[in-house]
């Protein structure tokens, strides 16, 4: 269908960028658009929603549910109006992602695609195909999502560890986070296609009402929390003693929701870390937030290396669970009724608020796995629908771990709930707010 639609683009002289925000909805530490706008005069700025995240797929429900759409509204409402203050507009499409592509490119007769690389799978088919089918599309990718870029680690993607500790070890001594880029000072004009209105989104007549949630959308709330937490609370300084709380919002960054969809750069939050070290004070709990950061960069290149497998039963080892799919033991598990009390309380506590502690993950996902005995991959597929910070590499990678055929070195991973729960709620107090 693609190759039938495609008309000559860019055949006049005049230099047009799009820029194709993805995983990165920010103006902050934005390579990609540092250099579209070296190369261009005139330049548009979009988003595609895709309708595949609100259709049913093959575990039994939308990859995406309210809670993520919610911040995600917010997020590209933030940056439609950070857009405006510069004197440009955020065209919103919405609909399959090749359709609107094919439209946006035909109507604007553009000669350059700017967007950040990312490793996903999906990700990485999409603009494959887009630079497939329209070759003399100059095309400009630049990794954005994490700390480094594929050409400074110390490996070829295809060679590196798939198990954490000698990845971080080698990253620790041949890498340094890379700068953040500034902000533009001067971006090029700005220029609207001429778009079928079917494609177009109104994000203004679709945002929800607010909700009570602490986590709000977008780049202005994602660095006003991140200077919060630094330097009014300063609870860097304790963050690994307490970062394992349940349900506790101080005691750890919270920055994950921020960072999935990427109104907030990894390469941002050192940076502002450093300062705090170098300002207020250094100690293992400031290095914890690099390290955590750390896992996350594994799993968005160990993704990379393994594509496809990411997503399989028996995962990147090729070995297949002893494990099988339930539905009416997967919905108690969803709606929290299981019969173990701080795994209910959990999944409970997901099913409001989109958010679980990592600790909380860590346990009910082993009780999925290894209590109830289920395919961890109807697990994996529910965080990613409830999520509000769902991010495919870290979703999938650590569902993989837990489940014994990912990067974990030493197989299945059982967690003692009965212990975890003395350890973490010795006084009821998180299992009695929500159960």
């Amino acid at each position: 269908m693609i190759n039938q639609q495609i008309e000559d683009v860019g055949s006049n002289d005049v230099q047009k960028g799009v820029f194709w925000f993805r995983h990165d909805l920010r103006l902050h530490d934005q390579p990609a658009i540092a250099e579209l706008c070296k190369a261009v005069s005139q330049v548009t700025f979009t988003y595609i929603l895709d309708d595949k995240c609100f259709n049913e797929a093959a575990f039994g429900f939308s990859p995406m549910g309210k809670h993520r759409h919610t911040f995600l509204l917010q997020t590209l409402s933030d940056l439609k109006q950070q857009l405006n203050q510069r004197g440009h507009e955020l065209l919103i499409l919405k609909g399959n992602t090749a359709e609107c592509i094919v439209q946006l490119l035909n109507a604007g007769g553009y000669t350059h695609l700017g967007v950040s690389q990312h490793c996903g799978f999906d990700e990485t088919a999409q603009l494959n195909t887009v630079k497939r089918f329209f070759n003399t599309l100059r095309v400009i990718e630049t990794p954005t999502f994490g700390l480094f870029d594929a050409e400074v680690l110390p490996f070829d993607i295809e060679d590196m560890p798939d198990v954490f500790s000698p990845f971080r070890r080698k990253v620790e001594k041949h890498c340094t986070p890379l700068p953040v880029q500034e902000r533009i000072a001067q971006l090029p004009d700005g220029f609207m296609p001429n778009i079928d209105k079917q494609y177009i989104l109104d994000i203004e007549s679709s945002l929800p009402k607010p909700s009570p949630s602490s986590f709000i959308g977008g780049e202005s709330a994602a660095l006003k929390h991140l200077e919060t937490y630094l330097f009014d609370w300063k609870a860097a300084a304790t963050y690994k003693e307490t970062r394992n709380t349940l349900d506790t919002w101080k005691d750890s960054t919270k920055l994950s929701a921020w960072l999935a969809n990427g109104s907030l750069s990894a390469r941002e939050v050192i940076r502002q870390v450093q300062r705090f070290e170098q300002t207020i004070e250094k100690n293992d709990s400031t290095y914890w937030i690099y390290f955590e950061l750390l896992w996350r960069e594994f799993f968005h290149w160990l993704q990379c290396k393994y594509g496809a497998k990411w997503f399989r039963f028996s995962g990147i080892q090729g070995r297949k669970p002893t494990t099988c799919h339930d539905p009416e033991t997967f919905s108690r598990w969803c709606k929290g009724e299981t019969g173990y009390p701080i795994v209910d309380a959990c999944m409970r506590q997901l099913a409001e608020t989109g958010y679980m502690s990592n600790r909380g993950r860590q346990l009910v996902a082993s009780c999925f796995v290894h209590e109830l005995r289920q395919d961890w991959r109807y697990g994996a597929a529910w965080f990613e629908h409830q999520l509000i910070d769902y991010d495919v590499g870290s979703n999938w990678g650590n569902w993989l771990y837990l489940a014994g055929v990912g990067s974990d070195p030493r197989g299945h991973r059982q967690f003692n709930l009965q212990k975890q729960t003395e350890i973490y709620d010795p006084d009821g107090r998180f299992r009695k707010a929500w159960l």
